[in-house]
């Protein structure tokens, strides 16, 4: 990811500049590789988790950054999870290139408590999401009633 903004290319002060302010980045963002294969761009934010689903085709390489609300009845909480996605139809030299190219975006979404990598879109059904990072918050001692 290079500073200069060609066609939908996105910077690291930009990136970071997203999640300063979460009514743009609202639930999720996604982030593809630009038509020279290398760059990785900013393919879009919003609300809602179908419409990230609707991204991951066969031929994508694509890394998503999830906002969830969890918690129990006295104390909700925002946690985030980390999704790396590499279609089934995607050449072996460019899923070895997610590898490597993986560690970057970690560097940007470094904050998340959960890191799926997945190529099977069943996988990846929201309840199954809130399921596993719900699993990773820890404790969750609410009663499921609230006054």
């Amino acid at each position: 990811m290079r500073s200069s903004r060609r066609n939908n290319e996105i910077s690291y002060f930009d990136f970071v500049g997203i999640f300063k302010h979460a009514s743009f980045f609202q639930e999720r963002a996604a982030f593809n590789y630009l038509e020279d294969g290398k760059s990785i761009g900013l393919l879009g934010t919003g609300a809602n988790y179908d419409e990230f689903l609707s991204l991951l085709t066969d031929d994508a390489r694509i890394y998503g950054y999830i906002r969830v609300e969890c918690g129990d009845e006295m104390s909700r909480r925002a946690k985030f999870a980390f999704i790396t996605w590499i279609g089934s139809a995607v050449s072996a030299l460019k899923k070895a290139k997610v590898s490597t190219d993986k560690a970057f975006v970690k560097q940007i979404c470094n904050n998340f408590s959960v890191e799926i990598f997945e190529s099977d879109i069943t996988q990846l059904q929201e309840d199954k999401l809130v399921t596993e990072i719900t699993k990773a918050g820890g404790a969750n001692y609410g009663t499921g009633v609230r006054d």
